[in-house]
């Protein structure tokens, strides 16, 4: 019986998109300390969200992978963000 749960669990994983990858903690913090903790905040709330689908066997019906797909939409525009303040004020 543990195999068909193992089997189910992968196929939910790769059916939902989960985002292995962490986000990349990138932004200067000399040349934008707010950016920077922004960004560094984000990634410790995706590290947040991984703890919380590994104590409840990924079985979080999806939200927690949207949680994570989100966190990474933060991480980007915060480095897009620190690029323009970059470009605005050489």
């Amino acid at each position: 019986m543990p195999y068909r749960h193992t089997i189910a669990a992968t196929l939910l994983v790769l059916g939902s998109g989960i985002s292995w990858a962490q986000p990349v903690v990138d932004i200067s913090a000399k040349r934008h300390p707010n950016l920077a903790a922004a960004q560094q905040m984000s990634r410790s709330a995706w590290d947040k969200v991984v703890a919380a689908q590994k104590a409840n066997e990924w079985d979080l019906s999806g939200h927690a992978s949207k949680a994570k797909d989100l966190l990474d939409q933060v991480n980007k525009e915060l480095k897009l963000a620190a690029e323009a303040a970059n470009k605005d004020h050489k």
